[in-house]
C-alpha cells in the first residue's frame, strides 16, 4: 500500500481548506447574471443580423459585449469575464466580418468543441484524464489520485461525460452550420453552453468527492484534518 509523506499529507490538508472555500461554477460564471451576459452578445447577433445584415449584427454584438464589460467596471465587479467575452465576440465578429457569411461568427466556437472533445478522449487514453488532473492542480492535490486505480476510474468517467458534452457540440453545431441555420446557431450555442457545462461539472465534483473517499480509505489522503 503506498502512503504519502508528511509534506504531502499537509498540502492535501491544505487543499481540502481551500476546495471548501472554491466558488461553484455559477459562482465563478458571475453567478445567473453572468450566464445571461454571456449569452447576450450571440443572442443580439442573431437578431440584429436578421434585421439589418450581417455589419450591424457585428456591431451590435461587440457594443453589447462591451457594454457588458463597461457595467462590470462601473460596478467594480470582476471583468475578468468580461473581457475574455469581449474577446471571444470581437474575434468571432472580425472572422464572420472577413468571410463575409453570418454563420462565420459561430465557426471558432464549434472548432474549439471539437478539439476540447478530442482533447478530453486523448487524455484518458493516455491515462492521464484532464478531469483529474485540471481538478486537482487548482485544488493543490498534485497527482496522488493517479497512484490509485478506482481513482483514476472515477476521473476517467469525469473526462468522457466532458468530451462527450464537447463531442456533441460540435456534432450539432457544425450540423447546422453547414444547413446555413444561423438562428437555430445561435440557440444551440446558448442552450448547450452553461446548462452543459453544469452537467460536465456535477461529473467532476462527482469523480472529485469519490476519488477523495477512496483515497482516504486506502491511506493516500488523511483521513481527516489535524
Amino acid at each position: 500500500m503506498q502512503t504519502t509523506s508528511s509534506p504531502e499529507v499537509a498540502a492535501a490538508t491544505q487543499a481540502t481548506d481551500r476546495q471548501a472555500k472554491k466558488k461553484t461554477v455559477l459562482e465563478q460564471a458571475g453567478g445567473t447574471k453572468g450566464v445571461i451576459y454571456s449569452a447576450l452578445p450571440a443572442l443580439v447577433f442573431v437578431v440584429a443580423n436578421s434585421v439589418g445584415g450581417l455589419k450591424v449584427g457585428v456591431l451590435a454584438a461587440l457594443l453589447v459585449a462591451g457594454g457588458i464589460a463597461a457595467n462590470r467596471l462601473v460596478r467594480r465587479e470582476s471583468i475578468q469575464p468580461a473581457l475574455g467575452g469581449v474577446f471571444g465576440v470581437a474575434v468571432a465578429a472580425g472572422v464572420s466580418w472577413y468571410t463575409g457569411s453570418a454563420k462565420d461568427f459561430f465557426l471558432i466556437g464549434i472548432w474549439a468543441s471539437l478539439v476540447g472533445a478530442v482533447a478530453f478522449v486523448l487524455s484518458v487514453a493516455v491515462r492521464w484524464p484532464l478531469a483529474g488532473l485540471i481538478w486537482n492542480s487548482t485544488t493543490g492535490k498534485g497527482v496522488v489520485w493517479r497512484a490509485d486505480r478506482r481513482s483514476r476510474l472515477y476521473y476517467d468517467i469525469a473526462t468522457l461525460v466532458l468530451a462527450a458534452i464537447f463531442g456533441a457540440r460540435f456534432v450539432v453545431q457544425q450540423y447546422l452550420y453547414q444547413a446555413d441555420e444561423v438562428g437555430s446557431l445561435g440557440f444551440a450555442k446558448i442552450a448547450m453552453g452553461y446548462p452543459l457545462l453544469a452537467v460536465g461539472a456535477l461529473a467532476v465534483a462527482w469523480a472529485a468527492r469519490a476519488s477523495d473517499k477512496r483515497l482516504k480509505a486506502v491511506g493516500l489522503l488523511p483521513a481527516k484534518r489535524t
